[in-house]
Parts: C-alpha cells; sequence; structure tokens
C-alpha cells in the first residue's frame, strides 16, 4: 500500500438493498437502540505480508484485498469495500448514507467530510408532534424525514479523483458479482431482522428480507439484489451523479416522500450535495518514553477529541499511564478502571457542552485544539479523586 492508510466510519440513511457469530437473544426492544447487538465472532480475511483490511464483514474484506491485489490503492479498496458493505450490511452502513474518511499517503494527513446533510426544508418541527412534544425515538427513526441526502459516494468519488489508481467502474466488480449471483444472509443481518419488525410493512423489504410466513430468511440463505446490481452498474459507468441526478435520485425521493410517514428529502438536495474536506485534528501523545502523533477527524465528529482528552488525562496520572498487573492478564484492575471512567465522563462533559457540527455552533475558546493542551487536561486530571465525581463538570479551556 505504500503506507497509505484508510479509516471509514459510516452511518446508515436508506439501504438500496456481517459479521459470523452465534445469534444471541436480544435483551429489551432493539428499537430503541440505533443499532442492536449480536454477538462476537472472529474473522482472518483480507491479510496480506503488506497491507491488513479490517471491515464488518468478510465478504467486504475479501473485495479489499482483491482490489489490492490487483494494484489498487487503500482508497480503491475502500470504495469496493463500501459497495460490497452496501448489499450485506444494508443495516448499519451504505452508499444511501455518510462517512468520515482519514487518508494518510505517508507525507500529507486528509480528513474528508462526506456526512449526510439534513434535507433543505428541514425546520425544528420535523420530530415534534401535534402538542409540540418530541416524538418517541422508535417513531421517530422509521418513515422519511429520518433520511437525510446521501453523501459517502460523492465523498469516495472526489477522494478517488486524488487517490485512486485502478479504474472507477473496476472498484465496481466484487459488489456487482455478489448482488448479481447472491451472498449468504449473515447471523448478524438475520439477528437484526428478527428485531425489525418495521421492515415487514414495506412491501418490497417484506419481500426481499423474509420468507413466506412473515420470519426473516434463516442463516445461509442466498440473498440476490439485481436492482441494486443495476445501482451499481449505473454508477460504474456514469460516476456518481447517477444516483444523485436523473430516475435513481426521482426514484429515492418519491419513496421517501411518498412513505406513510413522509420525509422532505428533494432533488435539489440531491443534486447540490458536495463533499469537503477539513483539516485534520493531531495531538501528541507520549507513553513509556514514546511519543506519537495521533491524527484523527475533527468537528462535527468527536471521536479524535474525546479519546486523546482521557489518553492525556490518563498520561496525568502516573497510576493510570500503563495498565497496571492483575489476576488477570490483561484485565484492568479496579484502581486503574476508576482513573480511566472518571477521565471518560470529565470527556464527555466536554463533548456535551463544547463538540457540535462547527458549521451550526460555536468553537470552544481558543478553538478544538484548546480541549487538548496539556496544561487544561492536567487541571481537568487533578478533578479525579479516589471517590466518583456526583458529577463531573465541562471544563474552561483558555
Amino acid at each position: 500500500m505504500r503506507r497509505l492508510l484508510w479509516g471509514l466510519a459510516l452511518v446508515p440513511v436508506l439501504a438500496l438493498a456481517a459479521c459470523s457469530a452465534p445469534a444471541p437473544v436480544l435483551d429489551g426492544d432493539l428499537a430503541q437502540q440505533p443499532e442492536g447487538a449480536s454477538g462476537r465472532g472472529e474473522e482472518v480475511a483480507g491479510q496480506g505480508r503488506r497491507f491488513l483490511i479490517a471491515t464488518a464483514n468478510p465478504l467486504a474484506s475479501a473485495a479489499g484485498q482483491q482490489i489490492l491485489l490487483a494494484g489498487g490503492s487503500a482508497l480503491d479498496a475502500a470504495i469496493a469495500v463500501q459497495m460490497v458493505l452496501t448489499l450485506v450490511e444494508p443495516q448499519s452502513s451504505g452508499i444511501g448514507g455518510g462517512g468520515f474518511l482519514m487518508h494518510w499517503d505517508g507525507q500529507q494527513v486528509q480528513a474528508w467530510d462526506g456526512r449526510e446533510t439534513a434535507p433543505a426544508a428541514a425546520d425544528e418541527t420535523m420530530f415534534l408532534a401535534a402538542e409540540g412534544r418530541p416524538v418517541p425515538f422508535a417513531e421517530a427513526v422509521r418513515g422519511g424525514r429520518a433520511v437525510a441526502t446521501p453523501a459517502v459516494l460523492k465523498m469516495l468519488e472526489a477522494a478517488h479523483r486524488e487517490h485512486g489508481r485502478l479504474p472507477w467502474a473496476r472498484l465496481f466488480e466484487p459488489a456487482i458479482a455478489l448482488a448479481d449471483e447472491g451472498f449468504l444472509l449473515s447471523p448478524r443481518l438475520h439477528t437484526l431482522l428478527m428485531g425489525a419488525p418495521g421492515l415487514r410493512g414495506d412491501p418490497r423489504a417484506r419481500r426481499y428480507f423474509f420468507a413466506g410466513d412473515g420470519q426473516p430468511w434463516p442463516v445461509g440463505h442466498r440473498l440476490k439484489n439485481p436492482a441494486l446490481a443495476a445501482v451499481f452498474r449505473a454508477i460504474a459507468t456514469q460516476g456518481g451523479d447517477a444516483l444523485y441526478r436523473g430516475p435513481i435520485a426521482a426514484d429515492i425521493v418519491a419513496r421517501v416522500r411518498g412513505h406513510a410517514v413522509p420525509g422532505r428529502l428533494s432533488e435539489a438536495d440531491l443534486a447540490a450535495y458536495q463533499p469537503r474536506q477539513r483539516e485534520a485534528l493531531c495531538a501528541d501523545w507520549h507513553v513509556q518514553q514514546r511519543a506519537y502523533r495521533v491524527c484523527g477527524f475533527p468537528p462535527p465528529s468527536s471521536g479524535q477529541l474525546a479519546v486523546m482528552q482521557i489518553l492525556g488525562m490518563l498520561a496525568q496520572r502516573p497510576e493510570a499511564s500503563v495498565l497496571p498487573p492483575s489476576a488477570t492478564p490483561g484485565v484492568p484492575g479496579a484502581a486503574w478502571l476508576h482513573v480511566y471512567t472518571e477521565a471518560a465522563r470529565l470527556a464527555f462533559a466536554d463533548r456535551a457542552l463544547y463538540v457540535a457540527d462547527p458549521d451550526f455552533g460555536p468553537v470552544p475558546p481558543g478553538g478544538y485544539a484548546a480541549l487538548l493542551q496539556p496544561a487544561y487536561l492536567a487541571q481537568r486530571a487533578a478533578l479525579i479523586g479516589p471517590r466518583a465525581l456526583a458529577e463531573a463538570p465541562a471544563g474552561r479551556p483558555a
């Protein structure tokens, strides 16, 4: 890969239609969670002497491996992976959603923002009931009003123009073949379908995901999706505009607006969407006499800030700077976990107050980097005592 690294975090919006693990019994109402847990399994796929691929489904890892072995870049592999995930993991990620991409070529770090955007007609009343009360989550998340402007495809296309090696169309071949020939339903997808009764009310989704008795197809059932294969072929030959303009865009909008709970997405929203680049957020991390430069995505993502704040506070506490020995190797003891938990609470207090979309919310005094200054983190770490804080307060950066 010539030291090319990529990371992709994707958020589902609509499925244009997992991991191998036994399907456990789900606790609680799955509809109350953005995405429920379905157990854990170990897979080894997409590993080579000069690369490693980690995805949510071994079929996606295999697609990325295929592209790398054909001479593609890491970015090429990421695109092939995302197309396969659209097919095999529609509950979690896909070209109907959005994502952030971190890209490093050994010299330059880039942060590509492909997060979905609200329709231009969205306003503060969208998720309020007639009497002005917020609509319950399980009700709000279903239907057209929860659909935003798809974004990840445009972002990947823009990044490919800079960092792609193989032709755009070549990257869609693994996903097209799987959609045409079929893929085996994973335990994860089966488990989540068991907890998604709302899908049965949609005739198209019912025909695709469920058997005649209304139960999800069993694990290992071969699912074919020729309609998605046709969409992939159009995008492969016409570029991203095949999804954002023309008949596919019109069909997306018609289904969103024609839903029993209609949304406000328009063809103009799709045609106007443009990805953007943001400045990566980088910070130094010192541990055990070694120094690391850690770069991550800036707001509107909060991961880099929260993780580096936690690590920075732990570094201020010698007893928590390294994982201490315990009765079980590799498992932290209670003292270390206490310091870590308090540091996480303090980081999330800052997150709740300061970290928002900088296009719409204020940036904290001194900028986001002020939340990572050693003096500020030392001040925050000093709040951690032998007992849990009654309430973890947000700080005041310089």
